[in-house]
């Protein structure tokens, strides 16, 4: 098994990711249809317009800092550097703990210093400015979002000292929970809370999403849940009690294009960061 998922995710097909990407967000799309957290009465079409349209710069991004996460990723393996490296464990630990240690410094690290630094807030406006979050919403960054997400995942992959099929497989892991999370889907409550313990559950992302402090300042979470446990940035609150957006902008602006894409340039728009 071990070794299956190396060589598949050592050779991936670029139209194989692709095809995980597409297919993620069409399985979440149906379910969303079929039993929705939210019935919102708008556009869905319309409104995943602007959603797609940052899902394609993202994917551009992410190809144009292929080629130094590749070569980060062989350099580390070659020279030994890095955390998975310098241990000798079984394969299914390796396995394990390299999702963990990329998914804390490639998401987490970055999510929560974007949340601290103004001018990277402001970047990052863009993915809360959405008042429908649904699976569409997982890839929706500005494109300079999108640069400091690429650049956290090339430092973790050496700090890690990830192999390229480990990179792989947790790129496309995170591509599909991301849109999983974010999906506008009923779970049971009791199902999702049991989730939540291991990786990160709708509800508790859409907690993220609330429009105020302190539940947009927590569950800054990917994959694991166990991030926002350990570093006490856990919150829960019902579903019930939430409202998508940002306090400090007009939620009628969340499916402008041009006003999205100049959020982190617009000195009009405070932060209380």
């Amino acid at each position: 098994m071990y070794e299956t998922i190396v060589n598949y995710f050592n050779t991936i097909p670029s139209l194989h990711r692709a095809l995980i990407l597409a297919g993620g967000i069409s399985f979440f799309w149906i379910i969303e249809g079929i039993v929705p957290l939210y019935r919102f009465g708008y556009n869905k079409w319309k409104h995943a317009g602007i959603n797609l349209f940052f899902t394609a710069t993202t994917i551009l991004i992410n190809f144009a800092f292929a080629l130094l996460i590749v070569k980060a990723s062989d350099w580390s393996v070659a020279n030994g550097i890095g955390i998975l490296q310098w241990m000798t464990v079984p394969n299914w630990v390796f396995l394990v703990l390299g999702l963990l240690l990329l998914d804390l410094v490639g998401a987490y690290f970055i999510h929560f210093i974007e949340h601290k630094i103004k001018w990277m807030w402001k970047f990052h406006m863009v993915h809360h400015a959405d008042t429908h979050v649904d699976t569409t919403t997982a890839n929706r960054h500005h494109p300079g979002e999108s640069v400091f997400r690429a650049v956290f995942t090339t430092i973790g992959v050496v700090l890690c000292g990830a192999p390229m099929w480990l990179v792989m497989l947790y790129q496309s892991l995170s591509a599909v929970l991301s849109q999983f999370n974010h999906a506008n889907m009923q779970l049971p409550e009791s199902l999702d809370k049991a989730i939540s313990w291991f990786i990160v559950s709708p509800n508790m992302h859409k907690v993220h999403h609330h429009y105020v402090r302190p539940e947009t300042d927590s569950n800054y979470g990917n994959i694991f849940s166990i991030w926002d446990r350990l570093f006490g940035t856990f919150h829960y609150t019902p579903v019930s009690q939430l409202r998508y957006g940002l306090d400090v902008l007009d939620d009628k602006t969340d499916e402008n294009l041009s006003f999205q894409l100049g959020i982190p340039f617009d000195k009009g728009i405070k932060t209380d960061r």
